[in-house]
């Protein structure tokens, strides 16, 4: 080969380079990085899939039958929950009203005894779910892991691991057993669901449920059938717990121009949130989930910690932190669907937050304090001149969700194209 010969190739072959550095950069350039963050159980995978129905309405059709057993473990961990519960309030003797009655009792004893193999699947159904993932302290439940859909969907299986077809068929049957246990049992399900007892109970407080149980409870007569496939509205109900990070990507096109939405999913609790660090450098924008009906409750890991404190410390934190400083904040005041149950049930707000005093235990006033407290503590603690975008949401709302997502998305959008000069 000749020397010019060899000086043209080397020539074409710088030139591939620096047109591949130039693609790669603009990529870069047109990456946008969301971080859903805040506390457990309030509402960061819920909002994830609003993104998801919103943006990427395919995705979720593909997963769509994945969620299945996800389904029907958040109906077996209700029914346990409801047996417990029964069980607190018998054994400290706390009981009143219909439950009173030998009657009562046995009848839902008997329909305790009917449901027994079903709840018997609860821990392997969990179990699977979490891919054998065990959690340190002794907690239990189902969590997962970033691809978890691809051990229940054969549309996602991943070749290379040379466990997954074992993990889906096994998975399968799980998936399988309950739901021919769920179809048996179904009349018990919807008898002690409907009892006057449960309904008084639950009515007045003494059964505490988690926020999607009694949606799944009331449609159980079409999660059983044979041929059940979770529609949107059951998706963005179940609850499951998020281990470590996921990241979720949407294309999104903007006046013609079209950019990777990266969205990460975090887990919320204690013992996960050092994790969220390394995911802080370069972030585009935070928005931080915030459940304002959780007033009345406590950390499942500190139950000595009120829920609105822990998430004011933890939005102090991230409001403070030097990575995050030019990072795009929105705060959702989540869970105002509750919230209005909630006070219009009677419950006093300063019982649980004595700074609330005398103030009028109203959804207007309550939800502008808590407003009021975060906007406080970004004043406080955040760096000069970055605004803060507050708004007050129901996750489950889809009409709504899907505006308050467009008009954060925009914000987001501006802020960024800004900052890279893609204007």
């Amino acid at each position: 080969m000749s020397k010019e010969e060899a000086a043209r190739i080397s020539g074409k072959i710088d030139e591939e380079i620096k047109k591949e550095s130039a693609r790669q950069k603009d990529a870069r350039r047109r990456e946008i990085k969301v971080m859903l963050l805040g506390q457990a159980e309030s509402g960061k995978s819920t909002l994830q899939k609003q993104f998801q129905l919103f943006y990427a309405s395919k995705t979720l059709d593909v997963e769509r039958r994945s969620w299945i057993p996800v389904v029907y473990y958040n109906i077996l961990k209700a029914l346990r929950m409801i047996f417990a519960e029964l069980d607190y309030e018998m054994t400290t003797q706390s009981l009143d009203g219909p439950m009173n009655t030998q009657e009562v009792r046995e009848e839902l004893n008997s329909l305790r005894v009917r449901l027994l193999p079903l709840l018997a699947l609860e821990n392997t159904l969990a179990s699977e779910l979490s891919g054998g993932v065990s959690i340190a302290g002794g907690r239990t439940g189902a969590y997962v892991r970033l691809g978890w859909q691809s051990l229940l969907s054969s549309t996602l299986a991943m070749a290379s691991d040379a466990r997954r077809p074992e993990l889906e068929n096994r998975t399968r049957e799980t998936t399988f057993l309950v739901a021919r246990t769920l179809g048996l049992a179904v009349d018990d399900i919807d008898a002690l669901w409907l009892h006057e007892a449960i309904q008084f109970y639950i009515k007045h407080r003494k059964i505490r449920l988690e926020d999607s149980s009694s949606y799944f409870l009331r449609h159980i007569q079409r999660i059983a059938e044979p041929e059940y496939v979770p529609s949107n509205d059951d998706i963005l109900n179940v609850r499951l717990q998020t281990l470590g990070v996921m990241e979720h990507t949407f294309p999104i096109t903007i006046t013609g121009k079209s950019y990777d939405w990266k969205l990460y999913d975090v887990g919320g609790t204690r013992g996960q949130r050092n994790a969220w660090v390394p995911y802080f450098d370069d972030a585009t924008a935070i928005i931080f989930l915030a459940p304002i009906s959780a007033f009345d409750q406590y950390l499942e890991e500190d139950p000595k910690t009120n829920r609105i404190d822990d998430s004011l410390q933890l939005f102090t934190q991230i409001c403070s932190n030097e990575f995050l400083k030019k990072a795009h904040l929105v705060v959702l005041l989540n869970k105002i669907d509750i919230l209005r149950s909630k006070l219009d049930a009677g419950i006093k707000v300063r019982k649980y937050i004595t700074s609330f005093g005398e103030r009028a235990n109203n959804f207007e006033t309550v939800s502008d304090y808590f407003r009021s407290h975060f906007i406080q503590a970004h004043r406080r603690k955040g760096f000069p001149n970055r605004p803060l975008y507050v708004h007050f949401t129901a996750m489950l709302d889809t009409c709504a969700m899907q505006s308050i997502i467009s008009n954060v998305a925009e914000g987001i959008m501006r802020k960024h194209i800004a900052d890279a000069g893609l204007a």
